[in-house]
Protein backbone atom coordinates (compact mmCIF):
# COMPACT_ATOMS: atom_id res chain seq x y z
CA UNK A 1 0.00 0.00 0.00
CA UNK A 2 1.43 3.36 -1.07
CA UNK A 3 0.15 6.47 0.72
CA UNK A 4 0.96 9.70 -1.13
CA UNK A 5 0.47 13.34 -0.21
CA UNK A 6 -1.53 15.80 -2.31
CA UNK A 7 -1.44 19.58 -2.71
CA UNK A 8 -3.91 19.82 0.21
CA UNK A 9 -2.23 19.10 3.56
CA UNK A 10 -3.67 15.99 5.20
CA UNK A 11 -5.46 14.66 2.11
CA UNK A 12 -3.86 11.39 0.98
CA UNK A 13 -4.13 9.33 -2.19
CA UNK A 14 -3.74 5.61 -1.54
CA UNK A 15 -2.69 2.96 -4.02
CA UNK A 16 -3.30 -0.46 -2.45
CA UNK A 17 -1.16 -3.46 -3.34
CA UNK A 18 -3.23 -5.53 -5.76
CA UNK A 19 -2.48 -9.20 -6.37
CA UNK A 20 -4.11 -10.56 -9.50
CA UNK A 21 -4.18 -13.71 -11.54
CA UNK A 22 -6.53 -15.39 -14.02
CA UNK A 23 -9.16 -15.76 -11.26
CA UNK A 24 -9.34 -12.06 -10.45
CA UNK A 25 -7.58 -10.05 -7.74
CA UNK A 26 -7.07 -9.59 -4.01
CA UNK A 27 -6.22 -6.37 -2.18
CA UNK A 28 -6.25 -4.99 1.34
CA UNK A 29 -8.51 -1.95 1.24
CA UNK A 30 -7.55 -0.96 4.77
CA UNK A 31 -4.85 -2.03 7.23
CA UNK A 32 -4.75 -0.20 10.57
CA UNK A 33 -1.08 -1.11 11.14
CA UNK A 34 0.03 0.48 7.86
CA UNK A 35 -2.08 3.57 8.52
CA UNK A 36 -0.57 3.85 12.01
CA UNK A 37 2.95 3.59 10.53
CA UNK A 38 2.04 6.65 8.40
CA UNK A 39 0.78 8.57 11.45
CA UNK A 40 -2.95 7.90 11.06
CA UNK A 41 -4.52 6.49 14.22
CA UNK A 42 -8.09 6.20 12.95
CA UNK A 43 -10.91 4.08 14.29
CA UNK A 44 -13.59 3.74 11.63
CA UNK A 45 -17.09 3.32 13.06
CA UNK A 46 -19.37 3.28 10.02
CA UNK A 47 -19.19 2.00 6.44
CA UNK A 48 -21.29 3.70 3.76
CA UNK A 49 -22.17 2.39 0.29
CA UNK A 50 -23.88 4.35 -2.49
CA UNK A 51 -25.08 3.35 -5.94
CA UNK A 52 -25.60 5.93 -8.66
CA UNK A 53 -27.36 4.45 -11.66
CA UNK A 54 -26.55 7.30 -14.06
CA UNK A 55 -23.41 9.16 -15.08
CA UNK A 56 -23.46 12.77 -13.88
CA UNK A 57 -24.86 12.10 -10.41
CA UNK A 58 -23.18 14.62 -8.11
CA UNK A 59 -23.20 14.04 -4.35
CA UNK A 60 -21.81 16.82 -2.17
CA UNK A 61 -20.01 18.83 -1.19
CA UNK A 62 -20.64 17.43 2.31
CA UNK A 63 -19.10 17.70 5.78
CA UNK A 64 -20.15 17.54 9.42
CA UNK A 65 -19.38 20.22 12.01
CA UNK A 66 -17.08 19.60 14.96
CA UNK A 67 -17.33 17.72 17.26
CA UNK A 68 -19.08 15.31 14.86
CA UNK A 69 -16.68 15.89 11.93
CA UNK A 70 -15.68 12.84 9.92
CA UNK A 71 -12.48 11.53 8.40
CA UNK A 72 -13.42 9.50 5.30
CA UNK A 73 -11.66 6.73 3.41
CA UNK A 74 -13.28 6.62 -0.04
CA UNK A 75 -13.04 3.99 -2.78
CA UNK A 76 -15.03 2.79 -5.79
CA UNK A 77 -16.22 -0.82 -6.08
CA UNK A 78 -17.86 -0.46 -9.52
CA UNK A 79 -17.62 2.33 -12.10
CA UNK A 80 -15.73 5.61 -11.69
CA UNK A 81 -16.02 9.01 -10.01
CA UNK A 82 -14.42 12.40 -10.08
CA UNK A 83 -13.82 12.91 -6.35
CA UNK A 84 -13.33 16.44 -4.98
CA UNK A 85 -12.11 17.77 -1.64
CA UNK A 86 -12.21 21.41 -0.54
CA UNK A 87 -10.19 22.83 2.36
CA UNK A 88 -12.65 24.61 4.70
CA UNK A 89 -10.27 25.13 7.65
CA UNK A 90 -10.21 28.83 8.51
CA UNK A 91 -6.64 30.12 8.61
CA UNK A 92 -5.30 27.34 6.40
CA UNK A 93 -2.90 28.44 3.63
CA UNK A 94 -5.03 26.32 1.27
CA UNK A 95 -8.43 27.52 2.55
CA UNK A 96 -11.01 27.45 -0.25
CA UNK A 97 -8.75 25.45 -2.55
CA UNK A 98 -9.89 22.18 -4.04
CA UNK A 99 -8.37 19.16 -5.68
CA UNK A 100 -9.99 16.47 -7.81
CA UNK A 101 -9.09 12.81 -8.29
CA UNK A 102 -10.31 9.99 -10.51
CA UNK A 103 -11.21 6.98 -8.39
CA UNK A 104 -12.40 3.88 -10.19
CA UNK A 105 -12.95 0.18 -9.79
CA UNK A 106 -10.14 -0.38 -12.30
CA UNK A 107 -7.47 1.86 -10.70
CA UNK A 108 -8.51 0.82 -7.16
CA UNK A 109 -7.25 4.14 -5.76
CA UNK A 110 -8.59 5.41 -2.48
CA UNK A 111 -8.77 8.87 -0.97
CA UNK A 112 -8.31 9.76 2.69
CA UNK A 113 -10.30 12.92 3.44
CA UNK A 114 -9.52 14.36 6.88
CA UNK A 115 -11.76 16.46 9.08
CA UNK A 116 -11.88 20.08 7.92
CA UNK A 117 -12.49 19.25 4.26
CA UNK A 118 -15.75 19.22 2.33
CA UNK A 119 -16.12 16.17 0.10
CA UNK A 120 -18.15 15.39 -2.99
CA UNK A 121 -18.07 13.30 -6.11
CA UNK A 122 -19.59 13.06 -9.56
CA UNK A 123 -20.12 9.74 -11.29
CA UNK A 124 -18.40 9.39 -14.64
CA UNK A 125 -20.14 6.18 -15.74
CA UNK A 126 -23.52 4.57 -14.95
CA UNK A 127 -23.96 2.07 -12.12
CA UNK A 128 -21.15 3.41 -9.99
CA UNK A 129 -20.80 2.10 -6.44
CA UNK A 130 -18.86 4.13 -3.89
CA UNK A 131 -17.79 2.78 -0.50
CA UNK A 132 -16.42 4.88 2.30
CA UNK A 133 -15.46 4.40 5.90
CA UNK A 134 -15.94 7.20 8.44
CA UNK A 135 -14.58 7.68 11.94
CA UNK A 136 -17.72 9.39 13.30
CA UNK A 137 -21.35 8.36 13.03
CA UNK A 138 -23.70 10.27 10.73
CA UNK A 139 -25.19 13.27 12.54
CA UNK A 140 -28.00 14.94 10.57
CA UNK A 141 -28.04 18.00 12.82
CA UNK A 142 -24.31 18.58 12.16
CA UNK A 143 -24.38 17.86 8.41
CA UNK A 144 -23.65 20.80 6.11
CA UNK A 145 -23.03 21.24 2.41
CA UNK A 146 -21.44 23.62 -0.06
CA UNK A 147 -22.89 24.36 -3.49
CA UNK A 148 -21.30 22.28 -6.23
CA UNK A 149 -21.20 25.34 -8.48
CA UNK A 150 -19.86 27.93 -6.01
CA UNK A 151 -18.21 30.49 -8.33
CA UNK A 152 -15.52 31.25 -5.73
CA UNK A 153 -14.38 27.62 -5.92
CA UNK A 154 -14.72 27.16 -9.71
CA UNK A 155 -14.56 23.38 -9.48
CA UNK A 156 -14.03 21.78 -12.87
CA UNK A 157 -16.69 19.04 -12.61
CA UNK A 158 -17.07 16.55 -15.49
CA UNK A 159 -20.63 17.76 -16.15
CA UNK A 160 -22.38 21.12 -16.47
CA UNK A 161 -25.82 19.68 -15.61
CA UNK A 162 -25.38 17.31 -12.69
CA UNK A 163 -28.11 15.14 -11.23
CA UNK A 164 -28.53 16.42 -7.67
CA UNK A 165 -30.58 15.49 -4.64
CA UNK A 166 -33.09 18.13 -3.52
CA UNK A 167 -30.93 18.73 -0.43
CA UNK A 168 -27.72 19.22 -2.43
CA UNK A 169 -29.49 21.59 -4.83
CA UNK A 170 -30.06 23.91 -1.86
CA UNK A 171 -26.45 23.99 -0.59
CA UNK A 172 -25.00 27.47 -0.08
CA UNK A 173 -21.69 28.90 -1.29
CA UNK A 174 -18.67 28.43 0.97
CA UNK A 175 -18.77 32.07 2.13
CA UNK A 176 -22.36 31.57 3.34
CA UNK A 177 -21.97 28.19 5.05
CA UNK A 178 -21.32 27.36 8.66
CA UNK A 179 -17.95 25.71 9.24
CA UNK A 180 -16.15 25.55 12.58
CA UNK A 181 -12.76 24.20 11.51
CA UNK A 182 -9.64 26.13 12.50
CA UNK A 183 -6.26 25.35 10.96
Amino acid sequence: MRIKGTKLPGVRLIDPAVFGDDRGFFMEAYNSKIFLEHGYDITFVQDNHSLSTEAGVLRGLHYQLEPKAQTKLVRVAAGAIYDVVVDIRKGSPTYGQWQGFILSASNKRQLLVPKGFAHGFCTIVPNTEVLYKVDELYSPEDERGIAWDDPALSIDWPTLKPILSDKDAENLNLAETEANFIY
